[in-house]
């Protein structure tokens, strides 16, 4: 069987990965089964917050003002405020 280049002409060089330097994901464990979603806070909203931690726990405050009812943690225990 021929083998094909990784290299694909509709790709942009941005995307043109060594897959031979690549190595496995150390996290990988603790991400299993979660949703990860990367967002972009803006500097100066990301200057107010010295950590993703933080960062919930005030989207979590938002959440239980709007709607009334208290927001969990994730794992569905409450967090001790």
């Amino acid at each position: 069987m021929k083998k094909t280049s990784s290299k694909s002409d509709d790709l942009r060089p941005e995307y043109d990965f060594d897959f031979k330097r690549m190595r496995p994901n150390p996290y990988a464990k603790r991400l299993k089964g979660k949703s990860v979603i990367s967002i972009v806070l803006d500097e100066d909203v990301a200057g107010v917050f010295d950590s993703s931690e933080a960062v919930n726990d005030a989207l979590r405050s938002i959440i239980r003002s709007r709607h009334g009812s208290r927001a969990s943690h994730p794992s569905g225990k409450r967090r001790a405020s």
